[in-house]
């Protein structure tokens, strides 16, 4: 019995040299880089533009209306048409229905909450800003401003659930309905945060110094990641736990939509913002403070953000293609080689631009891509919301 406990003993101690041979060498700087990717999930995010955001009565009043048909003028499309829970918050198509937006893509709904611009030209400086556009835009939803209100007053359920979430009943301004109608909407998308990956384990063990559980990563993603965070400086952009900035650049897609149009991204979304009543500048601004509105009082438009889209993050990046602002890229692997074989002549930022070509080999390309889809996980069934009002 001795001499089998100490042959089990040593077998258990080569198992553990081999896991520990499988953890490649970080150096201080790589493990500091790493862990600035977390920790994840984040704490819950509330705008304090919102006064219904991550309140229980406003995210449940949020869910229903988010799945309900009525919001669109002809009763055939809600925001889940589009943004479905079983395709992580997209519709897996390259364009949006009714070629919205200059011909651009369904962008993910997760880690919506926590960006401080919405959609691809950060036309919405706030998520409930940008939850009224589609019920308005005669190309997606067409319901019109009175139709959330309408539908608010005269559907006993939802006037119910509006009553807990804003502690009055549906009035008669339809605008301000239809406000109420997105600041519900937006608390809860801001619930739509992302599960913990293969990724964020690696991350935790690494930064505690656990080369055991680290090591169970696999080594093609490791390597991913040290180009990710080194020579590919991906993470310029792609920074954070959220792996985005949140902001804009040009990474060298075509901005001409068809003969005679151009999308000009963040600099025509600027002037929309702008131009909105809806805005955290307006009156809608629920925040008594007002520095929810700084950002958007200093923001300028600049002849730079021509051809400037939103950078997205990069969390479940793998099961949400197609990719760029406009659904041009059809896999992961091709928008590895985008990157890698970039034109710098597509490139019109000015001063030295962030985005170069990173002439990757094969084998980098497929390091790289194996790094990413660590960062995606499989996400269980949503249940069905309970009754506003049982």
């Amino acid at each position: 019995m001795t001499r089998l406990l100490l042959l089990l003993a040593l077998l258990a101690g080569g198992a553990g040299a081999s896991n520990a041979q499988q953890l490649l060498d970080w150096s201080a700087d790589e493990i500091a880089s790493v862990g600035q990717h977390g920790p994840w999930p984040p704490p819950p995010v509330r705008d304090p533009s919102n006064r219904v955001s991550g309140m229980p009565a406003g995210i449940l009043l949020g869910e229903h209306l988010f799945n309900d048909l009525r919001l669109s003028g002809d009763g055939r499309m809600s925001c889940a048409t589009c943004h479905q829970a079983g395709r992580d918050w997209s519709d897996g198509l390259a364009k949006a229905r009714g070629n919205v937006e200059l011909d651009r893509r369904t962008p993910t709904l997760w880690n919506v909450g926590y960006l401080h611009w919405f959609g691809w030209d950060g036309a919405g400086d706030s998520l409930w800003a940008q939850s009224i556009r589609p019920l308005l835009d005669p190309r997606e939803m067409n319901g019109g401003p009175a139709r959330p209100a309408t539908l608010l007053r005269s559907d006993a359920q939802l006037a119910c659930g509006y009553g807990k979430a804003f502690g009055e009943k549906p009035g008669i301004d339809d605008e301000k309905l239809l406000v109420d109608t997105a600041k519900a909407l937006a608390a809860f998308q801001a619930t739509l945060v992302s599960p913990r990956t293969s990724f964020d384990d690696f991350r935790d063990a690494l930064v505690a110094g656990d080369r055991d559980r680290a090591a169970r990563y696999p080594l093609a993603a490791q390597r991913g990641l040290k180009l990710f965070i080194g020579s590919a400086n991906c993470n310029l952009c792609h920074l954070g736990p959220r792996f985005t900035s949140g902001e804009f650049g040009d990474v060298g897609i075509p901005f001409f939509v068809r003969p005679g149009e151009v999308d000009t991204g963040r600099h025509g979304g600027l002037g929309r913002l702008a131009a909105s009543p809806f805005n955290l500048l307006g009156k809608y601004n629920d925040d008594p403070t007002g520095a929810s509105a700084r950002r958007t009082r200093h923001v300028q438009r600049q002849h730079t953000n021509f051809g400037e889209f939103r950078v997205p993050g990069l969390r479940q990046v793998g099961r949400g293609g197609p990719y760029m602002h406009n659904g041009s890229v059809l896999t992961l692997e091709d928008v590895v080689k985008h990157y890698s074989e970039v034109s710098p002549d597509r490139l019109h930022s000015d001063g030295v631009p962030v985005v170069r070509p990173l002439a990757l080999s094969k084998e980098q390309s497929a390091d790289l891509v194996s790094f990413l889809r660590t960062l995606d996980t499989e996400v269980p069934p949503r249940p069905a919301a309970p009754p506003l009002c049982p």
